[in-house]
């Protein structure tokens, strides 16, 4: 397993190692104590997710705040995405930076996406499906989303016609969403 720290240090980029041949391939998606020795601390999951989406569909960006904020381990088993997190920790220096990835089935890439950030993904193929993990349960109560679009944030997007829940056509811009310490 590799892992690489993007331009946000914290988020990191996750790379198996795959082996293929002619049958196809085999590589190990996840194991506890390799994750928590890249991550330097227990970190446990506490919940799987699964969405399928067409293309064009943008989900984000969602957080929760605590004491129910979540960590994620976020990966693609069909199809593609841009898959982005965004700094919410204004104690941090890069509160309010972004950091964008592309990750598919082919590239197998994972992206963990420690608490304290918004995440979102854009659906890039015909269809995708995307899998994660989370380090606590999804609570309605706690659950906050930020625009996608919203210009003090600036992410670009490799599309701009985008399919929305109504939720996330309702999230609030930036400067009036809630944040991390």
């Amino acid at each position: 397993m590799k892992v690489t720290p993007l331009s946000i240090p914290d988020v990191l980029l996750i790379e198996p190692q795959v082996f293929g041949d002619d049958r196809g391939f085999f590589y190990e998606s996840f194991n506890q104590n390799k994750f928590e020795e890249a991550m330097g601390k227990k970190i446990d999951f506490v919940q799987d997710n699964h969405s399928k989406s067409v293309k064009g569909v943008l989900r984000g960006l969602h957080y929760q705040l605590p004491p129910k904020a979540q960590g994620k381990l976020v990966r693609v088993i069909q199809g593609e995405v841009f898959d982005v997190a965004v700094d919410l920790r204004q104690s941090s220096p890069t509160f309010g930076k972004w950091v964008g990835e592309i990750l598919s089935a082919d590239n197998k890439k994972q992206m963990w996406i420690p608490e304290g950030f918004a995440h979102g993904f854009l659906t890039l193929s015909d269809t995708a499906e995307f899998l994660y993990k989370t380090t606590d349960f999804y609570s309605k109560g706690h659950e906050c989303a930020i625009r996608w679009d919203d210009e003090t944030i600036g992410i670009d997007w490799p599309g701009k016609k985008v399919s929305l829940s109504s939720k996330d056509e309702d999230a609030k811009f930036f400067n009036e969403a809630s944040y991390f310490n």
